[in-house]
């Protein structure tokens, strides 16, 4: 769906914000009231944590690794009995962004456009698992991805909507066929005789897990269904909704285009704490579709440890320390740069400068922490090398967020919640130079740059209407777009619809 507008767009774009608010709210009363007073569950049981699917992208983290609540009610269309050794189930999301006019002293091929726009992202997900014995199951999900983004995802490092599909800027879009999005086998070896009760569900059909133990995953699946997890900042069909609060903008995680890679997953689990990690497969270009199979070559390492310290009695606290190591057919901002000011490029040309083997590496720490019976807190801070092309996921090399979620119990709406959350991101020296002097990105390039660290503030309210139906409004206001202080502010405006089926 697409709508530019001229002059005068932002005045209609603001009616259209309105109207489109009032009908959310107003439905979610109407609908979804509940006058009893919540139960004594805690209020911040997110619907997607019972046993409800993930994030097309980004998830929430496994749900059997996750504490569950009750609920009131089924939070889905149709109920999923936990007695069989199958799961069905689906979902659909869809996001409704734009923004209005804004200042722009001038663009460049990879801008984001400062003339008003609308668009419209869909994703479809069916999710199946089976378990094959009490330590065996196996996953698998297909998905449909369609609709675009503004400005064709282009000039933003957070960019405000994560489910729309990155496409080059001169490039085809992807097809909008069915594709397998998960496939993924897993065997849990237990290395002791205590159990816990575990919730099945779209990423795990066992009932039980032993409290130590050792988990193999191989396969198609997400890095980021099992890394850089956070509860209150991960999922952008409940919660927030940009690539650089959902995720760590700095961790370019191995991905294609859609956020998938085949990769083998090793983690052991203790109470108090977990170690992960994963060898995956890179892109065989910056955001492409293709993965290259040749590990030597080419490769992602990811490592994680997850500590669960007791900092405040009866509020849990997770620490999650990342790092990576990626290998892939990398293009280097200073060669590039170095180039051009000789006179061998036009203009400075990182695709030009690509070599087989080069190596970015990064860190992120990711903190979560429950405030209260209503709210919960999160922080990232990440950091990667910067000389490196940016390559799988954003052009982010340094990103520090935080942010909270309150429960809407206090209001009588057990299901719905509000949250609020900053990020600012930053690029390396050699990366600034690179965009100044004209050089282009995979997602930024106006031509020029004067520099400035690109900061978002993103509020939310997700209200439940009945069962597994959701609707949210969203605002996005993003300042320095594409870290360019000759551009902007934008607000970025959203509604979505989420169903649960």
């Amino acid at each position: 769906m697409t709508f530019d507008r001229g002059h005068g767009g932002r005045f209609r774009f603001g009616q259209w914000l309105l109207l489109m608010s009032a009908v959310v709210l107003c439905s979610s009363a109407v609908l979804a009231q509940d006058p009893n007073p919540p139960d004594t569950a805690p209020a911040n049981a997110d619907p997607q944590n019972a046993p409800n699917p993930p994030n097309s992208r980004q998830t929430g983290g496994d749900p059997q690794q996750q504490p569950q609540q009750p609920e009131r009610g089924p939070q889905t269309i149709f109920p999923h009995p936990e007695t069989t050794r199958w799961w069905l189930s689906g979902q659909i999301n869809i996001i409704t962004q734009g923004h209005g006019d804004f200042r722009a002293l001038y663009i460049g091929p990879n801008s984001l456009n400062p003339k008003s726009e609308i668009r419209a992202s869909r994703i479809f997900t069916l999710y199946t698992a089976l378990r094959l014995t009490n330590s065996m199951d196996a996953l698998f999900d297909l998905e449909e991805a369609s609709g675009n983004g503004i400005s064709n995802s282009l000039g933003l490092a957070g960019y405000p909507n994560i489910d729309v599909v990155r496409t080059p800027g001169q490039g085809s879009p992807l097809s909008a066929a069915p594709y397998v999005a998960r496939a993924i086998f897993r065997y849990v070896l237990p290395l002791g005789d205590e159990s816990d009760d575990a919730d099945v569900g779209p990423l795990g059909m066992l009932k039980s897990l032993p409290v130590k133990r050792l988990e193999f995953r191989a396969g198609k699946l997400s890095l980021a269904d099992f890394f850089d997890v956070n509860a209150v900042g991960s999922d952008s069909h409940f919660q927030f909704m940009n690539w650089t609060i959902v995720n760590n903008g700095a961790w370019d995680y191995a991905a294609d285009t859609r956020g998938y890679t085949y990769a083998a997953m090793l983690e052991y689990d203790d109470r108090s704490w977990a170690l992960r990690f994963a060898e995956a497969m890179m892109p065989t270009v910056a955001n492409g579709i293709a993965l290259d199979s040749d590990l030597p070559r080419a490769r992602g390492e990811n490592l994680e440890l997850e500590l669960h310290p007791n900092i405040i009695t009866r509020k849990p606290t997770q620490v999650r320390l990342l790092s990576y190591v990626n290998r892939a057919n990398m293009g280097d901002y200073r060669k590039a740069i170095d180039l051009f000011l000789a006179g061998k490029t036009p203009t400075p040309d990182v695709v030009a400068t690509r070599q087989e083997g080069r190596v970015n590496y990064g860190f992120g720490i990711n903190l979560e922490q429950q405030v209260s019976a209503h709210m919960r807190a999160f922080g990232r801070f990440g950091w990667n090398e910067g000389r490196r092309e940016s390559f799988a996921y954003t052009e982010v090399n340094q990103t520090f967020s935080f942010g909270a979620d309150y429960a809407g119990d206090q209001w009588h709406r057990q299901h719905d919640k509000i949250g609020l959350a900053f990020v600012s991101n930053g690029i390396s020296g050699d990366h600034q130079e690179y965009l100044k002097l004209g050089g282009l990105g995979f997602l930024l390039g106006d031509g020029t740059l004067t520099y400035s660290q690109e900061n978002i503030f993103e509020g939310y309210y997700n209200a439940h209407f009945w069962r597994g139906i959701y609707g949210a409004i969203d605002l996005q206001h993003i300042e320095n777009p594409g870290y360019n202080r000759d551009r902007g502010p934008v607000w970025v405006p959203a509604v979505r619809l989420h169903i649960e089926l």
